[in-house]
């Protein structure tokens, strides 16, 4: 497929969309509509059988939804993503990690955007005081069960899809471990 253009249709602070028409390997043309945001931190607090969740308002969908702490760096910044991790750790919760294990790496929609998100486990974990922006001055922050984790999800009140497909790589890490 070879891109033949790019033109920025809408931008804010947090995202720009754009249109690319392209040319199929066959000759004909086509357009792709690509959400651009930048790259994200996941991290999965853990504490021997116990997650740590953030819970929020997600206004796309109109509802408060469990999850990981996760986001992006504010006004452009590019730090590492191991500092992001950390940077979201301790903004959402509150705890930091004594350990930090990348688990790895999600496309969150890549039919139609470019972003990609780390994943981290954090253990070792040490209690402080949350440093949330502005926007998450609703969020709530929480420990599970890992059984309980498990059973919000099969009930559909965990419905985060990065938190869920995060939670899949714990598990392909805890199965790789002697």
């Amino acid at each position: 497929m070879e891109t033949l253009g790019s033109r920025e249709v809408y931008a804010n602070p947090w995202m720009t969309v754009r249109e690319d028409p392209i040319r199929r390997a066959d000759g004909t043309t086509g357009i792709y509509g690509v959400v651009d945001k930048p790259d994200y931190a996941l991290v999965i607090p853990l504490d021997g059988e116990r997650l740590r969740l953030v819970e929020q308002y997600r206004y796309p969908l109109g509802m408060r939804r469990w999850e990981f702490p996760q986001g992006t760096a504010p006004e452009g910044a590019d730090p590492t993503p191991r500092a992001l991790a950390e940077r979201e750790l301790r903004e959402e919760t509150g705890l930091r990690a004594g350990k930090l294990v990348e688990l790895g790496l999600l496309d969150v929609a890549p039919g139609m955007s470019s972003q990609r998100g780390r994943v981290f486990l954090a253990t070792d974990l040490i209690e402080g005081f949350h440093e949330r922006e502005h926007e998450e001055q609703d969020m709530r922050s929480a420990w599970f069960p890992r059984a309980e984790f498990e059973a919000m999800v099969a009930r559909g009140e965990i419905t985060d899809a990065q938190s869920i497909a995060a939670y899949t790589l714990l598990l392909l890490h805890e199965h790789a471990q002697p």
